[in-house]
């Protein structure tokens, strides 16, 4: 935006904030009022139109104002503008219209990575390393696409035809397919299976409209396998619907048991409890967070560990307590506006403070020496401070201790504190400065070996992948510019042999091999020897 027309941005701002002021402001002014505030903003849009010196968007002015003005109240208000919306419906309700592919551009090509199961293209026999080189009429090759122009190629509305030229390299042939466009599930559920003979895992990676029934069928399906304990993942889980919060942990509570309660600013409160329904009661349960776990993974974590049900594994979580409402604003956009609060069962209230967007939170090292952090980035504040690494760094405040009915004690003030603290594994973490040459590097060797690899089953491909360290080492003869050390060569290893079991065995194989050596899933086996 030109620096020239700040004041006028600025202007807008406040001119909104009058109107806002009469919302959250005691309710005191009149009609007449608001219609006054109203004609302020309009005339002061035509003064600009009219007479401004510069040429205006005043479309983009507004919705700065807007962003600027919600940023005032709390961080999790927001403005989705129009060209935005789609997108974030489409998460939250977990699927869109499509031809159902995960692709990346290799090359100047559009490459399938996996085709989605259940999608349309899964069912026309499109494969993963298939190159798609024209959609209809339109070329998608050789132009360097960005990733929103592609997706407006391949998405439409239901049931609409899409015919596809795809080059397939394992039998290098050209063919032409045509694809009904159709509904495709955004997974919410990213790996369900048996850890070992009694003990199954569920990785749940948001809470949308679809996140219960996905969740239901992996529990059934675990059910039947033997499963008698569960580890439930929350970890990176950023949250979602309320209610589908509700209904996952209600799987876990006996009836009449409380989940949550919101209280919202007229301090009606809405108190949400479990119903005979629950399919796995009486089962062992782990629930691993972390510092990314929040919103609808804190109310599910937070139901459990204020109702003595299972064990509360990993670190201190995110710490989100309020609660939105989507509004339309008439033009395509729309506000995810702050609408109450929720607490705990305890009466717990998990929220960590914070001031307005752009503004910082205070914090302080070891020594008096002072930081400062934006909000959104606390997660380097609980590096820098130890907690991420010793439970004893974690700060509490005693006015804010709670008690379970078994006498637990627990603390509000700021994300769910863990029953069993697991510190963080920075082996684990690899930096992005490798993310690009790895994937790169993971995808040409499977794409050039395809057929062979195929033919592995995934216990053998752990076993056997790269004994002999000849992979490991064209990899390590690409990168050494890099001047990588013997210690990181050990870590890339690991991941290379990681990113490669993603390319052929999609999440399942990327997730299994992660959890041989994830601290979180070996501390719960060893709790299960116990």
């Amino acid at each position: 935006m030109n620096k020239n027309n700040l004041p006028i941005y600025f202007a807008i701002a406040v001119a909104f904030g009058v109107i806002i002021g009469y919302f959250f402001n005691g309710r005191s002014a009149t009609l007449s009022k608001v219609s006054a505030n109203e004609q302020k903003v309009k005339r002061l849009i035509n003064y600009i139109q009219k007479d401004y010196v510069d040429e205006v968007d005043t479309d983009a002015l507004l919705d700065g104002a807007i962003t600027q003005m919600l940023a005032k109240l709390d961080p999790h208000s927001v403005y989705i503008p129009k060209e935005n919306l789609q997108a974030v419906t489409e998460s939250m309700q977990g699927n869109f219209v499509g031809i159902g592919v995960q692709f990346r551009m290799i090359g100047d090509s559009i490459t399938v990575i996996h085709p989605i199961k259940g999608g349309p293209s899964i069912k026309k026999g499109i494969l993963a390393g298939d190159r798609i080189l024209m959609a209809n009429t339109d070329t998608l090759y050789g132009k360097n696409l960005k990733n929103g122009q592609i997706l407006r190629t391949l998405k439409g509305k239901p049931n609409t035809e899409i015919d596809l030229q795809v080059y397939r390299k394992t039998n290098d042939s050209l063919f032409n397919v045509t694809i009904n466009r159709g509904k495709v599930n955004i997974k919410s559920v990213d790996i369900a299976y048996m850890l070992n003979e009694t003990v199954g895992y569920i990785k749940l990676d948001r809470f949308a409209q679809n996140t219960y029934k996905e969740f239901k069928a992996s529990l059934d399906e675990l059910l039947s396998e033997g499963m008698t304990d569960l580890v439930l993942d929350l970890r990176g889980n950023g949250g979602g619907f309320i209610h589908i919060a509700n209904r996952i942990a209600d799987e876990f509570l006996e009836d009449e048991k409380l989940i949550v309660f919101t209280k919202n600013n007229g301090g009606e409160i809405i108190e949400s409890f479990a119903t005979e329904e629950g399919d796995f009661e009486n089962g062992g349960l782990y629930v691993l967070i972390d510092e990314n776990s929040a919103s609808a993974s804190e109310i599910v974590a937070g139901a459990l560990q204020d109702n003595d049900k299972g064990t509360i594994i990993g670190r201190r979580s995110f710490g989100k307590g309020l609660v939105q409402e989507e509004m339309d604003l008439g033009d395509g956009s729309a506000v995810r506006l702050t609408t109450a609060r929720y607490y705990t069962p305890t009466g717990r209230s998990i929220q960590k403070p914070y001031k307005a967007k752009g503004q910082s939170l205070a914090g302080e090292l070891e020594g008096g020496e002072r930081f400062e952090l934006q909000y959104d980035d606390e997660v380097e504040s609980r590096y820098r401070n130890g907690e991420l690494f010793n439970k004893d760094s974690i700060k509490t405040v005693d006015s804010l201790q709670y008690k379970t009915p078994k006498g637990k004690i627990v603390y509000g003030g700021g994300g769910i504190v863990p029953d069993v603290f697991v510190s963080i594994d920075t082996t684990a973490y690899l930096p992005a400065i490798y993310f690009t040459p790895l994937n790169s590097f993971a995808f040409e060797y499977v794409d050039n070996n395809r057929k062979e690899l195929s033919k592995l089953s995934f216990d053998e491909f752990v076993k056997d992948f790269d004994q002999n360290n000849k992979i490991s080492n064209r990899f390590f003869d690409k990168i050494k510019d890099f001047n990588v050390s013997a210690r990181s060569k050990k870590r890339l290893k690991k991941f290379l042999k990681i990113s490669i079991a993603r390319e052929l065995f999609n999440d399942e194989g990327w997730y299994k091999l992660n959890h041989l050596d994830d601290k979180m899933i070996q501390q719960v086996l060893q709790l299960e020897k116990k």
